[in-house]
């Protein structure tokens, strides 16, 4: 028998931030319970600020019935002259049985102990409480608190439980609070708890009392209302999708509004205002012609007929966040940019000040410029941007407002007479700052990005401040990917092991081959391919990023292709035959003492395609893997281990020129498919 269930745990208005890291894992936590019960069936989860919602449309009342095996000792210990040893006596305990009802059966070879024992499936009732708190306690918030005398523990307070079984209720007790036929609506709506008969009514009661409880449906309405002012007010509402899940998070009934500030605060750089808006209000910043405009979009989750209230209290909130922010900002112009006091802020215990990395960055940045030798920009603009790339740490504004670090020295520079490209590159530094973000836009900036990366990835390596497990507190992956990413957009090459050891001389000593195995193992995850194809590159000893990125995307296309299994026989068996070969020493192929045709043939395909100019890496692997037929030829005509030895090597060397060209670009035997 099956019938609906809905579950409904009731809290203090949960923090968006922590709920929404936590929801990738809600559902699966959920169902790994379902599943250790023997319950496991499709269900849905909502969720508002103030409860989370489990709905099952059809639930099983009972359990399945199953069967628990037990395999115990061999016979030849378990009994001994047919009478039951203590192992034998230990095993039927075990089981809850008497020794009688043991049997034996065979397992890996052997006859062992064996019973079995058939489970009775329970009526799922009995397991919904242990259920509802096994998924409950499951779930990490991060933070959590207490209330009351409880010992336990939980994000926010609970304060309502539901557990409908069909229209029955479900005894069920959790952190105090048992589970009644009630729910809340909204707050404005009703304050107190409303009565409900079954799922049904709890569905009517919600939406009647003011609570989309559904989130898509919440997040299709914030969309509907923003698509309507805009067509309404001919302006363009910009929706940043973190704020939009957050801003889903916290309402029950959605309502997006426009309100304004005083055109005044346009002088504001418009990060600042929008930083403003987002971060400290969760407002939808407004444009118009693609300009910013002194208009803003709040969702509010009032239920009135009239939100001229709600209007101008939200824009009474922002009025002193931007005249704070104006006064900053012309306070820190009529400072200027400088870098007084920077020597005085400690960037880490043992890697000195701020002021200290600046100098570090710029020996960083001058080797890459004379690597690179950039035709747009010069040395005097490098070591300019350098100079002030972290002035405005020292600003007013970046105190109050951290995260426009890097934006606020870009408009300083601008508004006191720096040169575009200066301005430009200290607002770039930081680039791309999260894996899918914007990559430096000039070969000046990307050095400037370069170089911050490249010292924090040094440095922390050279005090042992290495990322371990998940944990990366500063960063350093993203700066990997990050370096990656510059290198591909500029077409900068950059020879892992050779730079590292060059830029390493100039810090206390430390393993350098351990950054080196963190720079390949972060490549490894930056490549979506097949694992092995980056194996085999980087086992044919590329280093080098521009080349290492084109010769993976090149063998990835070519193992792609229909077919390449029959080569990838071929070249293993090239390898295996080569594999006692010193393929760091010079080989030589001598003409006059091939004995065939086939080695004639081979080798006269392995020049040709040895000495041919290719435009990519794909050209020049389609060539080698061509030599295949005459390879095939050469194995079925040509006895390699020949008895004379200079003949035997001279094939030997043969075959391995023609593998020592492949590994040039990968390594194919380590290659899996």
């Amino acid at each position: 028998m099956i019938k609906p269930l809905l579950i409904e745990v009731g809290v203090e208005e949960l923090p968006a931030i922590p709920l929404l890291k936590e929801l990738k894992n809600i559902e699966k936590k959920y169902v790994d319970i379902l599943q250790k019960y023997s319950l496991l069936c499709e269900f849905e989860f909502y969720y508002t600020p103030r409860r989370l919602v489990l709905w099952h449309r059809e639930f099983k009342a009972t359990q399945e019935d199953s069967i628990e095996e037990f395999f115990g000792a061999p016979l030849e210990i378990a009994y001994k002259d047919g009478v039951a040893t203590p192992a034998a006596m230990g095993f039927a305990k075990k089981c809850g049985v008497g020794i009688e009802e043991i049997s034996s059966a065979t397992k890996e070879g052997k006859e062992v102990l064996y019973y079995k024992k058939e489970i009775k499936g329970r009526d799922s009732r009995e397991l919904i409480d242990t259920i509802i708190n096994e998924w409950i306690k499951s779930l990490d918030f991060g933070k959590s608190m207490r209330w009351g005398s409880l010992s336990e523990s939980f994000i926010r307070p609970i304060r309502w439980v539901n557990a409908l079984f069909g229209d029955e209720l479900v005894a069920v007790e959790l952190f105090g609070v048992k589970s009644s036929k009630e729910t809340f609506v909204h707050r404005i709506s009703n304050f107190d708890s409303v009565a409900i008969s079954g799922a049904k009514e709890y569905f009517e009661v919600l939406q009647e009392g003011g609570v989309t409880l559904f989130q898509d449906q919440r997040r299709e309405n914030i969309l509907a209302q923003f698509e309507a002012l805009e067509k309404k007010e001919g302006i363009k509402i910009e929706i940043d999708e973190d704020l939009l899940d957050e801003v889903v998070a916290i309402t029950e009934n959605p309502t997006a509004l426009l309100g304004s500030f005083e055109e005044q605060y346009l002088k504001l750089p418009p990060e600042v205002i929008i930083t403003s808006m987002k971060e400290h209000q969760r407002y939808f910043p407004v444009f118009k012609d693609s300009k910013l405009i002194n208009k803003f979009v709040v969702v509010s989750n009032a239920l009135t007929s009239d939100f001229s209230k709600v209007v101008e209290g939200n824009e009474r909130v922002l009025r002193p966040r931007l005249s704070d922010a104006l006064f900053f900002y012309n306070n820190d112009l009529k400072k200027g940019l400088s870098t007084a006091g920077l020597e005085k802020i400690i960037f880490m215990k043992g890697l000195g000040s701020v002021a200290d990395k600046i100098e570090r960055e710029r020996t960083i940045a001058n080797a890459l410029f004379d690597t690179y030798a950039p035709k747009d920009a010069t040395k005097d603009e490098l070591n300019r941007s350098i100079t002030l790339a972290k002035a405005d740490l020292m600003s007013e504004m970046v105190y109050e407002f951290t995260e426009l670090q890097g934006v606020m020295g870009y408009y300083y520079a601008k508004m006191l007479g720096e040169s575009d490209a200066v301005a430009l590159a200290i607002k770039e530094q930081y680039l791309p700052n999260k894996e899918d973000g914007e990559v430096p836009s000039t070969t000046l900036s990307a050095i400037v990005a370069m170089s911050l990366k490249l010292d924090t990835l040094i440095a922390l390596f050279s005090i042992n401040q290495i990322p371990t497990g998940s944990r990366d507190p500063f960063a350093l992956r993203r700066a990997v990917n990050g370096i990656v990413r510059i290198c591909a957009k500029h077409n900068l090459e950059f020879d892992i092991r050779k730079m590292l050891d060059i830029l390493s001389k100039s810090y206390d000593s430390f393993d350098v081959s351990k950054l080196e195995a963190f720079f390949l193992e972060r490549l490894r995850q930056y490549y979506k391919v097949n694992p092995s194809i980056i194996e085999a590159v980087l086992s044919s000893g590329e280093r080098e990023i521009l080349s290492m990125s084109k010769k993976i995307e090149a063998l990835n296309y070519i193992v792609g292709t229909e077919g390449f299994s029959d080569y990838f026989s071929t070249f293993k068996r090239v390898a295996n035959i080569t594999k006692d070969v010193d393929m760091s020493l010079e080989l030589r192929i001598d003409k006059t003492l091939f004995e065939v045709d086939a080695e004639d043939a081979l080798y006269a395909k392995y020049i040709a395609a040895t000495t041919a100019k290719y435009n990519s890496y794909e050209e020049e692997l389609d060539a080698l893997f061509a030599l295949k037929s005459e390879l095939d030829k050469f194995f079925d005509g040509v006895m390699v281990n020949a008895e004379n030895e200079a003949i035997k090597s001279n094939r030997k060397s043969l075959i391995a020129s023609i593998y020592k060209s492949i590994l040039k670009i990968a390594d194919i035997k380590e290659i899996s498919i």
